[in-house]
């Protein structure tokens, strides 16, 4: 009788445990942004300085425990001709999941449209924390959606590396 308590008293601190964890990793961390702080920026064709671009009907989140958690969604008037003949294009962009209850951003409808050409990616700001860079990418239909993404110095670094050429030097503490 005492071991069946027991096997009990396991199975049920198990379920609780996942449940925790679960919650920790799709709902806890997370926050909205609310869209009036919500900015898109894309940086312009060879140089490193940005410039917001018009948008409406954003909706973000972000969490502190991980820079790879932003992601965002909007809509604008820019078409993608003119978004690529002013802004720096990013190459190998690769949206990355995001928790279900944040609807709007459809990673693999994303990379569909990136893979056929029907969306754009453009460098949003590189290095916004070291070794990670917002990416946004625009569809043909004027939707917008933004995420981190680590970046070539950051996977290096990151991965025990010694900080690439061509990297910016890795800040003290990181």
């Amino acid at each position: 009788m005492k071991g069946k308590i027991l096997g009990i008293g396991l199975v049920m601190i198990a379920l609780a445990a996942g449940i925790a964890m679960y919650y920790q990793q799709v709902y806890a961390y997370y926050e909205e942004i609310p869209a009036d702080q919500g900015r898109v920026e894309l940086t312009l064709y060879g140089t490193d300085q940005r410039e917001e671009i018009v948008f409406d009907n954003f909706q973000g989140i972000d969490a502190d425990s991980s820079p790879l958690r932003y992601r965002a969604c909007f809509t604008t008037i820019h078409s993608t001709p003119f978004l690529s003949e002013t802004y720096t294009a990013y190459d190998n962009a690769e949206p990355l999941t995001t928790p279900s209850w944040f609807s709007c951003f459809d990673p693999a409808e994303i990379d569909a449209a990136l893979e056929d050409g029907t969306a754009l990616a453009f460098l949003g700001q590189a290095n916004v924390q070291y070794g990670f860079d917002r990416v946004v990418a625009v569809m043909d239909d004027g939707r917008g959606f933004a995420w981190m993404q680590i970046n070539s110095c950051g996977e290096r670094v990151y991965d025990g590396e010694v900080n690439p050429a061509g990297c910016p030097p890795k800040p003290e503490g990181n």
